[in-house]
């Protein structure tokens, strides 16, 4: 008999003990479905391409440059450029910060550059000359030594400025100012081997006259 009331009371706590456990879990459900019935949906996103570090004005992007956000649908900028997107030929008209989705309106409109050219980011020695520039200007890019005999010497001529980044936009502690210039490649090397030695300065001059 003890036995068998021992059996009844067991079973009697276990009923209980499960109920508990049972009235726990179902007020917890209740919790959760209530809670995910008014809490909004997570919003749409969409993949665009952002500058992974800061770039200057004339530089053309490489996979290096570049990273994928996700942003909210209706913060997505217009014109933005998506993953995937051919920038062997898109030149930076302006410099871009870090984390910043890139637009069509930060490059340089296609056919800016023209056959056999290419962007050619030049750092003239005075500020003041570069501030009298405006994209479109046809200048003529001189080169001076400090030697015993002074001279200055013709690197290019007939250059057109294609973009003046703007320096408050990715200040630095270099001298001077950046204009990006499209020229040859030989010229490109001209100019890049005339920096290392020469004081650079242009002189604005006419467009050339159509053949």
């Amino acid at each position: 008999m003890n036995r068998s009331h021992s059996f009844l009371r067991n079973l009697r706590k276990a009923v209980r003990w499960h109920r508990r456990l049972l009235a726990g879990v179902s007020a917890a459900a209740a919790v959760y479905f209530a809670l995910a019935a008014v809490s909004p949906e997570p919003p749409q996103t969409v993949a665009v391409l952002a500058a992974s570090r800061d770039l200057p004005g004339g530089a053309v992007p490489s996979s290096g440059d570049l990273r994928t956000l996700h942003l909210p649908r209706d913060l997505v900028p217009t014109g933005v450029l998506r993953p995937g997107s051919d920038l062997a030929r898109r030149i930076l008209a302006t410099p871009v910060r870090s984390g910043e989705p890139l637009t069509d309106a930060r490059f340089l409109s296609p056919g800016t550059l023209g056959a056999d050219l290419v962007a050619y980011p030049l750092r003239l020695d005075d500020a003041d000359i570069a501030a009298l520039l405006r994209v479109g200007d046809q200048i003529a890019i001189y080169g001076a030594t400090s030697t015993a005999t002074p001279a200055a010497s013709l690197l290019a001529e007939d250059v057109r400025v294609i973009t003046l980044p703007n320096p408050r936009a990715s200040p630095t502690n270099a001298a001077g100012a950046l204009i990006v210039v499209a020229v040859s490649s030989e010229t490109a090397a001209r100019l890049a081997q005339a920096t290392t030695n020469s004081r650079l300065t242009i002189a604005l001059t006419a467009p050339p006259k159509a053949p």
